[in-house]
């Protein structure tokens, strides 16, 4: 009898994000999230947060030794410091245009439909603009004092250049760093099965994540700011489907619709955590096993990007920089909206790793073309549902750089990524359980055979 095809994790996942907004429309709906509800208590804020709060901390718990041991092994496999400079160079020139691109898409969009013309918005709520760090200031603190410390902190770019330094330094010792650099390509491979053991659970913790988030935000404030928000969605879809797909053919010959459809499983975990830092594992894994990115490269360019890459959160600032104008009935022109571009741009590397780093950028963008900073306090209530459009942006940004920057650089593998089936994980790559009896049967079996 042929046994019955496996589910992929991407359908378990799929299933988990549609039943979990269903199950979070159903409570906001029916108004069983108020306070002193005991569905709101023990289930929303209780279960879910629980469920959804654990996968996302053991996500976040993998980003430093993996990225740590996976930068090294991918400067060990470049072997020659000049290429590691390319790779670099490619890397930061394409996340700055793809930057750039999407914060003159989503002001060019905005600015023609003219959302927020007429409009006199009030709001009660309020924001404080948190002082942005001075560039010279994120360049210095690249270096780390204390390489543990940065590692503990989750500094990434403090981390990542630690990294870099260490996989020279094993180059440079040469055949006697063997050891070490065996050592080390077997850590990646512990840290890769690591994040393979958390993605068990990411259809419940999918489902959870979004129930939960629903449930609290509802669809109600989306009715209040539809103009915004529906601007930012198109502006966002846009740039997805036209421009990095748009780049991605250009500079690598590869289809967009393959790239789509294998990145689906890690737009979701995007969309579900918010966080491109926590979702480096599953992009890594994407990334090298789904698209066929040799480690030597993704290993740079995964960790690089979900740090400096902003591309959802540029086109969220050009749409509400044209949102705030209008509704408070400022012309900025041309020289305005061209400032704009050029500080989200710059604000994109000095804000790089900072918590809040969308709004600090806006709050930037808003003092230097004359906006009141107040006004950010107008788009907070949607700000959460759509920063999960975003992030899943960000990371789509990040897996087509690394395809172009690879496939230039001759690190690519096209026979990966036009198989549909490459690095699939099926009930069999996920069931532990299953594996750990296995095991257990072998140990058993090898006792009595020697008994």
């Amino acid at each position: 009898m042929a046994e019955s095809k496996k589910m992929t994790l991407t359908t378990k996942v799929l299933i988990g994000m549609g039943l979990g907004i269903a199950v979070g429309l159903f409570i906001n709906l029916l108004g069983l999230n108020g306070e002193g509800s005991w569905i709101n208590e023990y289930v929303v804020n209780g279960f879910f947060h629980i469920i959804g709060k654990m996968f996302v901390t053991g996500l976040k718990m993998l980003v430093v030794p993996l990225v740590f041991f996976s930068l090294i092994t991918g400067v060990l496999g470049i072997g020659d410091i000049g290429s590691l400079g390319k790779v670099g160079g490619k890397s930061f020139a394409l996340y700055m245009l793809t930057t750039a691109i999407a914060i003159a898409v989503g002001i060019t969009i905005a600015a023609t439909i003219g959302i927020g013309e007429g409009v006199n918005m009030t709001s009660t709520a309020t924001f404080t603009a948190k002082q942005a760090p001075a560039l010279s200031s994120v360049l210095i603190d690249i270096v780390p004092s204390n390489a543990v410390n940065a590692m503990a902190l989750g500094k990434m770019l403090q981390i990542i250049f630690f990294s870099i330094l260490v996989g020279i330094s094993i180059l440079m010792v040469g055949k006697k760093a063997e050891p070490i650099v065996e050592l080390i390509e077997i850590s990646n491979e512990v840290m890769m099965k690591m994040v393979n053991i958390v993605m068990a659970v990411a259809p419940y913790a999918v489902f959870a994540l979004l129930a939960k988030a629903i449930a609290n935000l509802g669809l109600g404030l989306l009715a209040d700011l539809a103009g915004y928000v529906l601007v930012l969605i198109a502006a966002l879809m846009i740039h997805l489907f036209v421009t990095l797909m748009g780049i991605l053919k250009i500079f690598s010959g590869m289809s967009p619709a393959i790239f789509l459809k294998k990145m689906r499983e890690t737009q979701i975990f995007a969309f579900s955590t918010s966080s491109s830092n926590a979702t480096i594992p599953v992009t890594l894994r994407a990334v090298t096993d789904r698209l066929g990115v040799d480690n030597s490269v993704a290993s740079f360019t995964v960790p690089f990007g979900a740090t400096i890459n902003m591309d959802g959160t540029a086109i969220m600032q050009g749409v509400a920089t044209v949102f705030i104008a209008n509704a408070y009935g400022v012309d900025l022109g041309i020289t305005g909206y061209l400032t704009v571009i050029l500080m989200s741009v710059l604000a994109s590397i000095g804000t790089a790793g900072v918590p809040g780093v969308g709004l600090i950028m806006l709050s930037m963008v808003f003092t230097q073309v004359g906006l009141p900073v107040e006004g950010i306090g107008l788009i907070l209530g949607v700000d959460r549902l759509l920063d999960m459009i975003r992030t899943a942006v960000n990371v789509s940004g990040d897996a087509a750089v690394s395809v172009i920057v690879a496939k230039s650089e001759g690190k690519f593998d096209a026979g990966i990524y036009n198989n549909p089936d490459a690095g699939k994980l099926t009930d069999d790559d996920l069931d532990i359980s299953d594996a750990v009896e296995h095991e257990i049967a072998e140990v058993v079996k090898e006792t009595h055979d020697k008994v």
